[in-house]
Order: structure tokens, then C-alpha cells, then sequence
């Protein structure tokens, strides 16, 4: 059996000269006869047979037996067109076209009469030109001529009778060659229609199959399995562009900095490339780059390699096609995670800004933000700072690192700074890598990922949001863009209870002396009076305030005021209240504290305040104490008391301290 290739022009012709109503209409002229035997070459196959001539014309030379002595003969066979088809003869022919000008004259005549041609030589030679036939047109579609020597006119006879039965032998030679070729081509055809109904079932399956999938990783999975089910032996991987982590080891990153890869192409291109290679084992075989692509742009790359003669030309369309449906299906499931990723973030959003705002109080926003943080992006440290005003540098509100809590750092110091001067998100990989910037967060707590965003309140960035986490890579870009959308609504809750905490603190404050107002010392005192086991007040007096206003102008007496309630702030620990008790009278709580104790920090104010001010006044002081052994626990009695002993030092001559008589 001869393999006949499937591009031969004349099997392509051949395809389109028989036509299956053409076989089913001899099939009804021919019963009881072979099918074969009615199939049959036209006119329109003559340009493409030279090669079929030529198989049967080897064919017939190795059966035909040679002539006997004396007689000798040369064969040639020519196309319908009387040329000779195989190169050899026509070498001879024309060594000899000189001499044997009686050829062509042969040919000729049997091409034009279709009858079998005698011409007579010089040389007692003769050649006689037999037609070669169609089955059922009875067209010439070759020519057998055979050149005999030594022949003369009682054996002519014979020789043409020879001849024609050496052209019947050859034209059976021709038909079972061109039988042969046809019926393996039926079957190519059979198989290759039994191949696409395959193909197309499998496509048909796998199509139902990955849209049923509505996980990234799962239709990943599917295509792995279809085509290593496809092809075994094939080496693949699929290289994504995009930030998709997988835990399967066939899906890799895709680098883009090869421009020549063949993989980096196709993923540029946006088609499929394939390049004929050879393995290390010395194989013919094929490397194949087919791009994922959806709607929406490509996302990745399947990397095949595979033997040459594992896969047909015609299955490079079919992984193409696969590629393109797993493309589809893969957008699909991409837009339906991110879909629920959208809910989920929304929701939590949500969730988060109705939990911020439930409380007013900036301590409280601070520790459940970080709380909060830590939980929704699994880091292991969090770090919120805010711009202090009065020192213009970062100051930490909030930090799981307790050696961290309440530091300060200048504004354009570590990544904080970073986002202070570009107003930008950040997200590191890997911190030791990165090495531009130097941060205490990442170097206390050995990190190497990172995502930092501003807290933009009102168009200026009031502070930033640290997360950290010890593996390399922790954080995904959904992580650094959920940060993008949650700090705002942190940074708005901040503001919020800032204000809240700054209209609380000018409620409680005196506004000229910047003391607390009385009712906050009141309220104070009522608080420390249900914990504590005891306390101190003093109440500060201004001797001869009204003679000061009088002389000088209220204008200097409000500053001599606030010279002698700065002495006092900065007198007093920072547990003690100190607050503008009314007019020129002042009031300094002490938690904790006795009258002994009192009378040495109202010492200490009467001399500062003698020395310090300008123009110089001096201040009365009374002191009073509480005990859980007091007859009366109040905030009243308390303040009788302490009155009653001020009563006492402006009486005495003023600029001094007196102690309450019960205390």
C-alpha cells in the first residue's frame, strides 16, 4: 500500500472530481460490480497524475517479462500532453530525438487519433504508440510506447497485439495504484471525520464543563486535566500576568522581561506561536505558547511541549480552541470572585464605618481600627500614626509593637514619610530587598511585607496606616487596594472623633486661660470622690485683682491671668485638675493627695507667681483635704472648706497659704 499525502494535487482534485452523487449515481449504472471498478480519473486530474503514472510504471516494469531474442524494446511512458514522465527516459528520448524523429510522430498521432500509432524507424526498428484510457470516458490520459528493434512485417502483427496487451497490463497497473490511493483516502477521511467528531465532543464537554465552574482555581484544575488527558507525555504550564496565587506548582509567574520568549510573544500578540524544536533527548518536538484571552485582554500563557508525533497539525486548532474556552471561563470566574470580593468589601465597609462610628472617643476609634486591621488583612502589625499639630511630627496613636506606642518621628521619616510627601499607597514585597528606606516598625518586628496608605482628611494627609507581616509576599494587590478604599473611612472616623475630642475639650476649657471650666473640675472631683481614699484642693486668689483692672485696664489684668494660670499649669503633675474656678480665683485638684502636700505646691505657685509676673502681683492660697474618715464626702463641702481657708490668708494680710481648720 502506497501512502498518498493528504496535499497532493491529485488527491485534492480528486476530492472535487468525485462528488458522492457522482459514485452513487455509477454505483446504479454498475450492479453487481465492484465499486471500485466504476470509480474512475476525468479530464481535470490529467495535470496532477504524473506521479501515479510514474508509481505504475515501476509497478508494471518489475512484472513485465523482457522480449526474447532477438528482439530487443524500449518502453517510455508519456503524460496526456505526450511528455515523458520519468527523467531517465527523458535523457534517452532526447539523446535520441535526432535519430528517432519517428517518437514524437508516434505520440503524437495516437494523442490525436486515440488509436493505438505505428511508425517505422530507419533502422528496422518500428514504434509503436499505445493510448492509455479512462474507465468510463475512454479519455487518453497517458501514452505507452514501446521502440522495438529487428522487427519486420510478419511479426508486426504480433508486436501491436504485444503491445496492446502490455498497455491493458499497464492501465490494470495505473487502476490499482489509483484504487489504492483512493480507498486511503476514504479512509484518512474516515478516521480524520472520526478525529473532528471526537474533537468536537471533547471541545462540546469541555465547554459544558469549565462554565460550570464558578472557581479560578478549579477551572485552572479542569484545563490541566483535559489536556494532559489529551496528551500525556506533554510538558505544560500556564504563566500568569496577573496576581493570581495558586497553589498548584504548574502555575508560575509570567516575566515580562524577555521580549524574545516565545512565551512572552504570544502573550503580546495575543495568539498562538509554536516553534519546531528538538529535546534533550535528541526528539523531533513542538513547543507551544497558547494565550489565555478573555473579553477583557489576556491573562496568561499555557507553555506545552510534546513530541512531534504526539500531536497532528489539525490538533493545534483544537488547543486553541480549548485555550480560548478555558479563556472565557476563566474571565467568567474571575469577574464572579471579584464580584463577591466587591460585596464582601462593601459589606465590610460598612460594617467597619458603623462600628467606627458608634464611638466618639479618638483612644477607642484608634484601638479598634487596628483591631480591625489586623483581623481583615491577617497581618501580624499594625501601626497608625497622626501628624501632631504642635510638634509637626508622626506620633503613634495606635501599635500592636508595645516599644513603639507613643514615639515620635519626624514627617519624612520611614514610610510614613514616604506617603506624607507623595500622598500615594505603598506595598512592598520584601523589605531587606527593597533597602531605600529605613523603617523602626519593619526593623523591630523583622517584617518584610508591607502596605502603607494615608489617612487623607480634607485634602491634606493627617497621618498613615502601617501593615506588616514577617513572610515575603504576604500581602496581595486586593489587599493594597481594600486599603486604598478603607482608609478613607478610617481617616473620616479619626477626624470625626478628633472633633468630637476638640469640642469636648473647648467645652471643658476656659477659653482665655485655656484651665478647665468649673463644671469639668466639679465633675472631676464627683469621679476621683468615688475611687479614690482621698484628695486636695487649693483655690488660688489674685490679691487685689479688681485694683489691678482699675488701674491698668482689664486688658492687663486678663494677662496678668494668664501669667499666673501658666505658672500654674506648669506647676502641677499631670494628674492634677486645674481649672478657672471663677473671676480671678483658680482651683487645683490633686487626686490622691493631703493638705501638706496641697500646701507645698500652693507655696511653690505663691512665690513663682511674686516673682514671675509683670506687673508683679501675688496670690492667696487655700487648702483643703478629703478622706474616707471626712463626716461629709462632697464636692460642696469640699469647697467650703478650701474657701473658708482662702477667707482665712486675706485676712491674714494676703500672699499666703492657709489649710482648711477641718481638714
Amino acid at each position: 500500500m502506497v501512502k498518498q499525502s493528504r496535499d497532493d494535487p491529485f488527491v485534492i482534485k480528486q476530492n472535487k472530481s468525485l462528488s458522492e452523487n457522482d459514485v452513487h449515481r455509477k454505483l446504479d449504472a454498475a450492479e453487481g460490480i465492484s465499486w471500485l471498478e466504476v470509480v474512475d480519473i476525468t479530464t481535470y486530474d490529467f495535470p496532477y497524475i504524473n506521479h501515479l503514472l510514474q508509481l505504475a510504471y515501476d509497478d508494471w516494469c518489475s512484472e513485465m517479462p523482457s522480449l526474447p531474442e532477438p528482439y530487443h524494446a524500449e518502453w517510455f511512458i508519456t503524460d496526456h500532453k505526450g511528455e515523458v514522465i520519468n527523467r531517465e527516459q527523458q535523457l534517452s528520448w532526447s539523446v535520441n530525438e535526432g535519430e528517432r524523429s519517428f517518437l514524437t510522430e508516434a505520440v503524437e498521432s495516437c494523442l490525436l487519433e486515440g488509436e493505438i500509432s505505428v511508425v517505422l524507424g530507419s533502422h528496422a526498428e518500428v514504434c509503436i504508440a499505445t493510448p492509455i484510457l479512462t474507465r468510463e470516458s475512454r479519455e487518453t490520459f497517458a501514452v505507452l510506447v514501446c521502440v522495438i528493434s529487428g522487427v519486420d512485417d510478419s511479426v508486426l502483427s504480433f508486436a501491436k497485439f504485444m503491445i496492446s496487451s502490455a498497455a491493458n497490463s499497464f492501465r490494470t497497473s495505473f487502476y490499482k495504484r489509483f484504487e489504492t490511493i483512493f480507498v486511503t483516502d476514504l479512509l484518512e477521511m474516515g478516521k480524520q471525520a472520526e478525529r473532528e467528531e471526537q474533537r468536537r465532543s471533547i471541545l462540546f464537554r469541555v465547554v459544558q464543563s469549565l462554565h460550570d465552574k464558578i472557581d479560578v482555581d478549579s477551572v485552572l484544575t479542569e484545563v490541566f486535566d483535559i489536556i494532559a488527558g489529551l496528551y500525556p507525555e506533554a510538558q505544560i504550564q500556564l504563566l500568569m500576568s496577573q496576581d493570581h496565587h495558586s497553589r498548584d506548582p504548574r502555575v508560575k509567574s509570567l516575566q515580562l522581561h524577555g521580549q524574545d520568549h516565545l512565551c512572552v510573544r504570544a502573550f503580546m500578540e495575543g495568539r498562538m506561536l509554536r516553534l519546531d524544536t528538538v529535546s534533550i533527548h535528541k526528539e523531533p518536538s513542538i513547543e507551544m505558547a497558547v494565550p489565555l484571552i478573555g473579553k477583557q485582554g489576556v491573562y496568561g500563557v499555557f507553555h506545552l511541549i510534546m513530541k512531534s508525533t504526539e500531536i497532528e497539525e489539525v490538533d493545534l486548532e483544537l488547543v486553541s480552541m480549548l485555550a480560548g474556552t478555558a479563556g472565557s471561563a476563566f474571565e467568567n470566574a474571575k469577574l464572579y470572585e471579584q464580584s463577591n470580593l466587591l460585596v464582601t468589601e462593601l459589606r465590610l465597609i460598612n460594617e467597619l464605618t458603623k462600628r467606627l462610628n458608634q464611638s466618639l472617643r479618638l483612644k477607642e476609634v484608634f484601638k479598634f481600627a487596628t483591631e480591625e486591621l489586623l483581623t481583615i488583612f491577617k497581618a501580624e502589625y499594625c501601626c497608625i500614626t497622626q501628624i501632631d499639630k504642635e510638634s509637626s511630627h508622626f506620633e503613634i496613636m495606635s501599635c500592636n509593637v508595645p516599644a513603639m506606642s507613643k514615639e515620635y518621628y519626624p514627617k519624612d521619616y520611614g514610610f510614613s514619610g514616604l506617603v506624607y510627601s507623595t500622598r500615594e499607597p505603598i506595598i512592598l514585597s520584601d523589605y531587606k530587598a527593597y533597602g531605600k528606606v529605613t523603617s523602626q516598625l519593619m526593623e523591630l518586628t523583622g517584617s518584610r511585607s508591607l502596605i502603607v496608605a494615608p489617612l487623607i482628611v480634607r485634602g491634606e494627609v493627617n497621618g498613615s496606616i502601617m501593615l506588616a507581616h514577617r513572610n515575603e509576599s504576604f500581602f496581595s494587590y486586593e489587599n493594597y487596594k481594600l486599603l486604598q478604599i478603607l482608609s478613607p473611612h478610617i481617616g473620616l472616623a479619626i477626624a470625626n472623633a478628633s472633633l468630637h475630642a476638640e469640642v469636648r475639650r473647648m467645652a471643658n476649657r476656659d477659653m482665655l486661660t485655656e484651665l478647665y471650666a468649673r463644671h469639668y473640675l466639679d465633675d472631676s472631683i464627683q469621679e476621683f470622690q468615688k475611687k479614690d481614699e482621698g484628695g486636695a484642693l487649693i483655690i488660688v486668689d489674685i490679691d487685689k485683682f479688681k485694683q489691678i483692672n482699675d488701674t491698668f485696664g482689664h486688658q492687663t489684668g486678663d494677662k496678668i491671668l494668664k501669667q499666673v494660670c501658666s505658672i500654674i499649669k506648669t506647676s502641677v503633675r499631670k494628674t492634677d485638675v486645674a481649672a478657672r474656678w471663677g473671676g480671678e480665683e483658680l482651683a487645683v485638684y490633686l487626686p490622691g493627695a493631703n493638705v501638706h502636700s496641697g500646701y507645698q505646691l500652693a507655696e511653690i505657685i505663691r512665690l513663682r507667681v511674686a516673682m514671675e509676673t509683670n506687673p508683679s502681683v501675688t496670690v492667696s492660697c487655700g487648702i483643703a483635704e478629703w478622706n474616707r474618715a471626712s463626716e461629709k464626702i462632697s464636692v460642696e463641702s469640699l469647697f467650703y472648706s478650701a474657701d473658708m481657708a482662702l477667707y482665712k490668708a486675706k485676712n491674714n494680710g494676703r500672699n499666703q497659704a492657709q489649710i482648711s481648720l477641718s481638714s
